[in-house]
């Protein structure tokens, strides 16, 4: 019970810097720890590049720093590659969305350079925006291709049209699955006649769009300044009454402005939960 009366809140004495004034008075480059974390990842990668290439540093201390700056370089070049340049260093684990936690995962493996070893993901497309999906493959190839096996328990079309070798099971769901219906190469698949997925995925079967949209109660949940992590003090409009769907790239805010904001805050509200909403305004 103690944790739903557990709130997070930054600390008076050094507003959420987690460091004494004079650790934060040390500079490179004239940013301080602090600052560094708080940017981006792409914005910290050319933070580091720029160091590493210029003139900030004397030869001598250049060579304590180098290999230091090369690790920094690295891992941030890591994170970029799986689509995470727009994290900062600073944001807190628990704030991250599903995909971008395995991501952080995939791009710590990718940096261990390990060979010979069996990787298993459980639907690591989940929550992630199409162009996102499409650099998450590209680090599950480079996993390959330092000599890795890559299983992948996974729905997306693109991710299965990628794929080497295709296991598909069925026919159907519980009972009425637990067998092999297909396996083999895409082309192996679509021209599988007794394989869903391959009839899906040659259009000979196909989602039927609604032929019309609900017109939904004319009323709206509208919340104002929403400003936690990513977004950018926001004003939003939810029509109630409808299915309505959140979309954008990995990062853009969807999961803060549902979640942290308006989850949170109507549950305090509503159900007295003791939970501390993300920052913004209000919502009415």
């Amino acid at each position: 019970k103690i944790s739903e009366y557990m709130t997070d809140r930054p600390c008076p004495s050094c507003n959420g810097n987690r460091l004494r004034k004079e650790a934060l008075a040390v500079t490179v480059a004239g940013a301080n720890i602090v600052e560094v974390t708080t940017w981006a990842v792409n914005r910290t990668l050319e933070w580091a590049e720029e160091l590493y290439a210029g003139k900030s540093f004397t030869p001598r201390q250049m060579a304590v720093a180098e290999r230091i700056l090369k690790e920094i370089r690295s891992r941030l070049g890591f994170l970029v590659n799986v689509g995470l340049d727009y994290l900062t260093l600073s944001r807190a684990a628990g704030s991250l969305s599903g995909g971008e936690a395995q991501r952080i995962r995939l791009a710590t493996q990718i940096g261990s350079r390990l060979m010979g070893v069996l990787y298993v993901l459980d639907e690591p497309s989940i929550g992630l925006h199409p162009r996102d999906n499409t650099r998450l493959l590209e680090t599950l190839k480079s996993l390959r291709d330092l000599g890795n096996t890559v299983l992948i328990v996974e729905h997306d079309e693109e991710t299965i049209q990628s794929a080497d070798w295709i296991v598909d099971l069925g026919p159907g769901a519980g009972e009425n699955g637990g067998r092999v219906v297909a396996e083999g190469t895409v082309d192996d698949i679509l021209a599988n006649p007794d394989s869903l997925t391959g009839a899906y995925l040659s259009r000979r079967m196909k989602v039927p769009l609604p032929a019309q949209r609900r017109a939904g109660s004319g009323r709206c949940l509208t919340v104002i300044g929403a400003r936690a992590n990513n977004l950018k003090n926001i004003d939003v409009a939810i029509p109630l009454g409808k299915l309505v769907c959140i979309t954008g790239v990995s990062g853009s805010g969807k999961s803060t402005l549902m979640v942290d904001i308006l989850y949170n805050a109507l549950a305090r509200t509503l159900h007295g939960a003791h939970t501390q909403a993300g920052d913004h305004d209000r919502i009415d």
